[in-house]
């Protein structure tokens, strides 16, 4: 009875054994890393606008003293919220300040979620300028002024940001502070 067990076992096992082959993955081309990319992805928005076109069809682009008394919205210019937006390689800040600067709503990447190094990114900036407009609407403001603020990935997709999420941007501003005295370069290398 036994013999008859094992030889039932025996057919049993031959009956489910399968053979299985793989093969690795052939890449049909070999990628580059020395290769320059044909455009840059942190420049794309830069050359939606025409700077040259827009100043000969409009001469009143820039501010002048007679631009406090223009209105947006009911709103005269002066009087409008200012959107500070701070942009630094690590993070992007957000201050929605009255126009005598009392703060009424800030945000940051780091608020939104984003962790370390995503922060810095342009799309958590996006997103975070997407949030912002949604509570600055909550809260009844429609028409800002944008004031940006530091070198970083996040510039132009915050304003973006501010646009998508439904504010109407009368100006921007850049703000960005220029040293008149800069730290003194490194020594020369010797070789």
């Amino acid at each position: 009875m036994l013999s008859a067990l094992r030889n039932k076992f025996r057919v049993s096992v031959n009956t489910v054994v399968r053979s299985f082959q793989t093969t690795a993955t052939v890449a049909t081309e070999r990628f580059d890393h020395k290769r320059i990319p044909a455009d840059d992805e942190g420049v794309q928005g830069e050359k939606i606008i025409d700077l040259d076109s827009v100043l000969k069809q409009k001469r009143n682009i820039f501010p002048t003293l007679e631009s406090d008394k223009e209105l947006h919205d009911g709103i005269l210019y002066k009087d409008l919220p200012i959107c500070n937006i701070r942009v630094t390689h690590n993070n992007t800040i957000f201050t929605l300040t009255s126009a005598e600067g009392a703060v009424k709503i800030i945000r940051s990447c780091g608020m939104e979620g984003f962790k370390n190094t995503k922060k810095g990114t342009n799309i958590a900036a996006q997103t975070t300028a997407i949030s912002i407009a949604l509570k600055a609407i909550d809260k009844g403001y429609k028409t800002i002024k944008v004031r940006v603020r530091g070198l970083g990935p996040g510039r132009l997709s915050a304003v973006k940001g501010l646009t998508m999420g439904g504010l109407q941007v009368v100006s921007v501003t850049d703000a960005t502070h220029v040293s008149w005295n800069p730290p003194r370069p490194r020594k020369a290398r010797r070789l």
